[in-house]
């Protein structure tokens, strides 16, 4: 699976994905993006300051109506010449991201995107579609009003944070026959060592203690803490895919081992015994 968005580089990824599958095979790769954010083109100097490194010259507003979600969708076809996209995320529709507008933009999607996604999926012009947000609440409320296929759940279920998901979001997802995708197993690097969590720099109260005492119990046990962040988000049926993250090849080809290592069962039962995992949550066989 391909996943991108528009968001990446102010469109700038979408661009450069367009020209690389243009010479793929359609039927070998399945491909997302992102909806949620209007693009329109400034100078140099009227760029918004994002985290992109040399993004295009495009500013951006938050938008889910009718018109900017099929304005989207138009311009995410030209940007990477396809016929169809495989899943569309309604992006950042989350109190984390538009604050207060929250009620404004949920009412505005419920009018507008979540009805126009699910008829552009009847026309085939997309295969499948959900949120893709940083909190549980979103997706509940979307749930509630609308009949998506699959969720992007990005900071929402991993090793170090998983209690309310399985209370509240694994539940509602499973009743509505809706599945999945982590999308921040590792809590951006933290379980690896990085001084960051969930994208921000301030890490969670007790959650270091919580760190320590996993890779405590991963050299009792001979394991590799990622591998076990990793297996652990699939290990819950409600989850089909995740996205690991990598910045090089050799990341990329240590998520495929830790994907397959064997992890002993001893393991997990040690880390519920210790009240670090939810003695609700899913663990691998």
């Amino acid at each position: 699976m391909i996943l991108l968005r528009a968001w990446y580089g102010l469109t700038k990824s979408e661009r450069r994905f367009g020209d690389f599958l243009k010479h793929k095979n359609r039927a070998d790769f399945l491909f997302s993006t992102k909806v949620g954010r209007l693009f329109r083109e400034v100078e140099e100097e009227e760029v918004p300051l994002t985290m992109w490194k040399a993004p295009l010259y495009y500013d951006f507003k938050h938008d889910y109506t009718e018109d900017a979600i099929k304005r989207s969708i138009e311009e995410s076809l030209k940007r990477t010449s396809l016929g169809h996209i495989d899943i569309v995320y309604v992006h950042d529709l989350s109190e984390d991201q538009v604050g207060d507008r929250y009620d404004y933009f949920l009412e505005q999607a419920r009018k507008g995107a979540f009805k126009t996604l699910s008829k552009l999926r009847d026309e085939g012009i997309i295969k499948a579609w959900g949120m893709g947000v940083n909190k549980i609440e979103p997706i509940l409320d979307c749930l509630e009003s609308a009949d998506p296929d699959i969720c992007l759940s990005a900071t929402q279920y991993s090793i170090l944070e998983h209690e309310d998901a399985v209370d509240r979001l694994l539940p509602a997802v499973k009743k509505a026959g809706v599945k999945l995708v982590s999308g921040a197993g590792y809590n951006s690097g933290y379980i690896a060592g990085r001084t960051r969590y969930n994208y921000k720099d301030v890490i969670p109260k007790g959650m270091e203690e919580k760190r320590k005492k996993i890779l405590e119990t991963a050299r009792k046990y001979d394991v590799d803490i990622i591998h076990a962040a990793l297996q652990f988000v699939l290990a819950a049926d409600e989850f089909v895919s995740v996205i690991p993250g990598s910045s090089t090849p050799s990341q990329v080809v240590d998520n495929v081992k830790g994907w397959k290592a064997e992890i002993p069962k001893e393991f997990w039962a040690n880390l519920k015994e210790q009240g670090i995992i939810y003695e609700k949550a899913h663990t691998p066989h």
